[in-house]
């Protein structure tokens, strides 16, 4: 059973975003720096050459990096990635943090969040993941793009077999689903949300799913 945090530590899930090959080397320096493990999704980008873009090449592919970790560590071991792989730099990556209610899994990190304890901070960025059937994700990001979106990535969910699902944040995701994943500046993420839903008839059964997090901290965005 997962053991109450309230004493002390909070969680954060790291989002990194790095060109094709660069995952495995990134989850190699975090674990020199006090991370656990990670997972590594492929994904392509959609645009090119933005402000607020999270990829810069298009149809690039790109690897997707996500590890979890108390917020002291993920502070400090995303201090050190953007050091060692200077994400300030263009096509260098993106990296972004959100916090994290629950973890279950690890000895260590097996522990569930006093939600009060957090307090309200307001972020400039939100990321919006969206489920779609397979073929859907295009329209997604289109609709998207019309309500002031700069970008996105896609990620083909897909299970290691015919019968199996891989899973997001422990959400079973049939391997013909697609997911994109938006960041958004927080004053344009409700109209970006309302776009893809009436585009993509999303109050449809079966249609899909939408759902928004805040972003911490980001490393490769505001400058650009």
């Amino acid at each position: 059973m997962a053991r109450d945090c309230t004493d002390s530590r909070e969680f954060e899930l790291i989002y990194v975003i790095a060109n094709d090959g660069q995952g495995s080397k990134i989850v190699k320096y975090a674990k020199q720096n006090g991370i656990r493990g990670g997972t590594i999704f492929l994904g392509k980008g959609t645009v090119k050459n933005s402000i607020l873009q999270l990829l810069e090449l298009n149809e690039t592919r790109k690897e997707i990096v996500l590890m979890a970790a108390d917020n002291s560590t993920a502070s400090i071991v995303m201090e050190e990635l953007n050091e060692k792989f200077d994400f300030r730099r263009p096509n260098h990556g993106i990296a972004f943090s959100t916090s994290v209610k629950s973890i279950v899994g690890e000895r260590d990190l097996g522990c569930i969040v006093n939600e009060e304890s957090r307090g309200a901070e307001n972020s400039m960025y939100n990321v919006i993941f969206i489920i779609v059937d397979k073929g859907k994700a295009e329209s997604a990001v289109e609709a998207a793009t019309a309500a002031g979106s700069k970008g996105g990535t896609i990620i083909n969910a897909r299970g290691s077999g015919i019968h199996e699902t891989s899973k997001l944040f422990s959400m079973e995701i049939e391997p013909e689903k697609e997911i994109v994943l938006i960041i958004s500046e927080d004053k344009f993420t409700e109209a970006i949300v309302s776009s893809i839903r009436e585009h993509l008839e999303m109050d449809k059964p079966g249609n899909g799913i939408i759902f928004v997090q805040n972003v911490n901290k980001t490393y490769g965005l505001s400058d650009r």
